[in-house]
């Protein structure tokens, strides 16, 4: 896990080194950087050490005027190194050294053959390309000024020097030669409804057994988010099983639901458990750095960025690699609006719709508030394997019941390994478990009155500010960047969704 940043086109290193200054929480370990020797284009590198923690420094280079630098972790790498070892010399145990030889093998064909979480450049000679992961896991930013190319790991990064900045698109490369293509699009796979409920109990643990166990590849320590919820108690349960010490972590307000479950199921897998109480003061105290670290002001993206924050600082106290459950909810059919919609057909468009949004929304609050404390988090419900078994369920074992139990298919493949009053436990989004929500809403009224939230909102009309807390934290984020309206275009809105019936 690590920061890239980079310009294809002739201009200062100072830019880049700029760039990379924005984004060093990303990668303090390390930096390097890359200058083409006729000046076409510069790398830049901040590294986050978790593969070949000695040897892997970045950019790693090939044959010529070649190298590459990479973000995320390349899941089959074990099987790329076997398979390419006899053509190329590796001089690195590093899952990006695996990216290159791959390209050197099979030019950018070989992108979809990578099972993982990336984003990546190459400069080969006189060409350069850069890739994104299929359902953007890992994040990547462009802009196009003045006949040259700007890339980066986050928004800040290109704003200093950049207006028009743009999201790279998930699962897309780009190649000087041949500007963007599209190497993978989310299935759209018919569910089968004659489904046997029992074989897809069995293909779900095998599935998501499987995705987590390959996600616990690391040369450092590895832990777990545990906020004593399905998804993360899942995640926990196999890891556990597959590591004699698994740590553990979890964050609320005093008393709060997540809390106290995180401490049921930490007691019932024996994992080494971590739990820190947010106060009000404190909460509102980081909101600045919080917005600054996620960059967003969407108010559904800010209440869980909270208490993502202070679960990723209390982590990177013990660990350098976290498991998190995001995507089961869209995946499974997790969030209490999916319970209004009417009709199977519509509610698998509307999940399939969920999953390829994540990028810029849960995704990105995942991505940017684990990586300000300079830990890589992994998500294994959004392997490429685990969603298309997703598409594969259908709706009605989804939300199941009377009244319907979100999840359902999804519980009762795992309500052998976790206590009933888990496996059963009522939805909350993290934000609501944690008591997050109550603190906000107590707290932030005496900050931010509904009459002034009026006359805000008047001033920014164009935006649509849902509420008072949401001018709040939009009063916040024009203040903590220096060109605001360049993130602001890039921001994404968790509730923007089609009308549903």
């Amino acid at each position: 896990m690590c920061g890239i940043a980079g310009i294809w086109g002739k201009t200062s290193q100072s830019n880049i080194e700029a760039m990379m200054e924005s984004i060093v929480h990303r990668g303090p370990d390390a930096n390097g950087i890359f200058v083409v020797p006729d000046g076409s284009g510069i790398l830049g590198h901040q590294r986050l050490s978790i593969m070949d923690v000695e040897g892997g420094d970045q950019p790693i280079y090939g044959d010529g005027k070649k190298a590459i630098i990479g973000n995320g972790e390349i899941y089959n790498y074990p099987q790329l190194f076997s398979d390419l070892e006899s053509k190329y010399q590796f001089v690195t145990k590093s899952d990006t050294e695996a990216i290159l030889h791959l390209y050197d093998d099979k030019n950018i064909t070989a992108i979809p053959e990578l099972d993982g979480m990336f984003s990546f450049a190459i400069i080969d000679n006189n060409k350069f390309i850069a890739a994104r992961d299929p359902i953007g896991i890992k994040p990547l930013y462009y802009s196009e000024k003045d006949g040259n190319f700007w890339f980066a790991s986050e928004l800040k990064a290109i704003t200093q020097f950049c207006e028009d900045v743009k999201e790279f698109p998930p699962g897309t490369f780009f190649s000087s030669e041949t500007g963007f293509s599209t190497y993978y699009n989310l299935p759209d796979i018919s569910p089968d409804i004659d489904a046997n409920v029992d074989d897809i109990v069995k293909e779900i643990q095998e599935t998501v057994q499987a995705s987590v166990v390959k996600r616990l590849m690391a040369d450092v320590p590895l832990g777990a988010f545990l906020s004593g919820g399905l998804d993360s108690s899942i995640i926990a349960a196999i890891a556990k099983k597959h590591k004699s010490e698994l740590h553990t972590f979890s964050v609320g307000v005093e008393g709060s639901k997540d809390i106290n479950a995180a401490r049921l199921v930490s007691d019932y897998l024996g994992t080494i458990h971590h739990e820190y109480l947010i106060t009000p003061k404190e909460a509102i105290a980081k909101l600045p750095e919080i917005i600054y670290a996620l960059e967003s002001f969407d108010q559904d993206l800010v209440r869980s960025a909270i208490p993502c924050y202070f679960t990723s600082r209390l982590a990177a106290q013990y660990v350098k690699v976290i498991l998190t459950g995001e995507g089961a909810d869209e995946l499974f059919a997790g969030y209490t609006y999916y319970k209004d919609i009417t009709s199977d057909a519509i509610l698998h468009t509307e999940l399939r719709r969920s999953v390829s949004s994540l990028h810029n929304i849960n995704l990105q609050r995942v991505d940017r508030l684990t990586m300000a404390h300079s830990i890589e988090g992994r998500v294994p419900f959004l392997d490429l394997k685990m969603i298309e078994l997703g598409q594969k369920i259908p709706a009605h074992l989804k939300l199941r019941g009377n009244p319907p139990v979100e999840k359902w298919i999804l519980r009762k493949a795992f309500e052998d390994i976790l206590p009933d009053e888990i496996v059963w436990r009522k939805k909350e989004q993290f934000d609501e478990g944690s008591g997050t929500v109550d603190l906000l809403v107590d707290t932030l009224k005496d900050i931010m009155s509904e009459e002034q939230a009026q006359t805000y909102q008047k001033q920014h009309s164009h935006i649509n500010l849902r509420s008072a807390e949401e001018c709040y934290y939009h009063q916040i984020f024009m203040d903590v960047f220096d060109n605001p309206t360049a993130i602001l275009n890039n921001v994404a809105r968790w509730a923007d969704r089609p009308v549903l019936v």
